[in-house]
């Protein structure tokens, strides 16, 4: 089977990209052949081909909605599937989602859009809100097979008739094991601090400025904050930490390709957001053995069961937010008791080969549904 992947960007790596890059890997380790296509030949490009992934950059496919580059770009992909004629074209993020498909169409290629989080979702503006679902049920017509990668997404879709139960499959993210393991918790009092580390770029939905605001007002008398990640939004926060946290506990350690050891060295995870898909970044605390203290939005609560592997806080309670903080921080035995049965979950329901079975059989799903 012939594969062409498509996302919308190239230019930064995101819960997203990593996802396509483990898919993509995996598919061609099965014997399938791989096409990857993002617009720009950005850090995407360059983790593809260190994974030894074919490449195609495009030059039409932008983030942001421009009607003369959006018919370019329609073009450029209706004749790079022309000329590769792939079995399946799997679309990924929101506006190669509605180019692709519109393509696929063109083509009468199969084709798989997998949403990662809806752009109508609870936190958008109401205004967008209406537009992307107007949008996404257009295009919903126009591909076999849709995967939300949690259950919220799919009743989301499903309850404001986006798209038929038939079409939606949920398939949550999985993510590949790692070696790499956390250091038994001492239960004694010490002078280490209380590593909190939150993973995510600087830019909506993340709102890292909250919880460096949260964790500077707790009572909490010796912490340190880890925020690796780059973005739009990060000069901000250093301006804010700068400012609240005058003892520089908060550090930005930017992009980094040690997030797994970083984990590791971590005592609770943190991710507070307006709104959410289904965080790969959870998942990969999970698999470190950390507990996570999340924004109750989205697919999150399909990760974090509350009170048993972390817990969840109201999206923008900061109240609730801080006293999260402070119940994990103050408590190294919880901590390692939820660490320990957020490792289990993630074991259970969160692995990486079940994930790409899954998928598998929608493609093969797809290839017997009409064009």
């Amino acid at each position: 089977m012939k594969i062409l992947y498509i996302i919308t960007q190239s230019e930064s790596i995101g819960g997203a990209s990593l996802h396509l890059l483990d898919l993509a890997e995996g598919i061609q380790q099965r014997g399938h052949q791989v096409l990857l296509a993002a617009g720009g030949a950005g850090l995407l490009a360059q983790h593809a081909r260190k994974r030894e992934l074919l490449y195609l950059p495009l030059t039409s496919l932008v983030r942001d909605i421009s009607i003369a580059k959006d018919i370019k770009a329609v073009g450029e992909l209706t004749a790079l599937i022309r000329r590769e004629k792939p079995d399946i074209v799997h679309l990924h993020s929101s506006k190669a989602g509605v180019i692709g498909r519109i393509a696929a169409k063109l083509t009468r290629t199969p084709c798989v859009f997998t949403a990662h989080g809806w752009a109508f979702t609870e936190g958008i503006s109401p205004r967008k809100r209406q537009l992307y679902r107007l949008i996404e049920k257009y295009c919903a017509g126009l591909a076999q097979r849709i995967i939300t990668v949690s259950n919220y997404d799919r009743h989301l879709a499903i309850d404001l008739k986006v798209a038929p139960p038939q079409k939606l499959i949920t398939i949550h993210n999985g993510v590949h094991d790692t070696p790499i393991r956390r250091q038994p918790i001492i239960l004694l009092p010490g002078d280490a601090p209380i590593r909190f580390i939150m993973v995510a770029r600087f830019q909506a939905p993340k709102q890292q400025m909250a919880l460096i605001q949260a964790l500077t007002s707790s009572n909490l008398d010796d912490w340190q904050l880890s925020l690796p990640g780059a973005g739009p939004l990060l000069n901000t926060a250093q301006m804010l930490a700068r400012e609240v946290d005058r003892e520089q506990r908060v550090s930005f350690p930017g992009e980094c390709n040690d997030i797994a050891q970083r984990l590791a060295d971590a005592d609770v995870f943190v991710l507070i957001s307006a709104w959410e898909g289904l965080p790969l970044s959870i998942i990969e605390a999970m698999r470190a053995g950390l507990p996570v203290v999340a924004s109750d939005v989205g697919g999150v609560r399909e990760l974090v069961v509350h009170g048993e592997t972390g817990l969840l806080v109201p999206r923008g309670d900061q109240g609730s937010l801080r006293q999260a903080l402070e119940t994990l921080g103050r408590d190294a035995a919880l901590r390692r008791k939820m660490g320990q049965a957020a490792r289990l979950r993630y074991e259970q329901h969160f692995a990486f080969e079940p994930m790409l079975e899954k998928t598998l059989q929608v493609y093969q799903d797809s290839l017997r549904l009409p064009q």
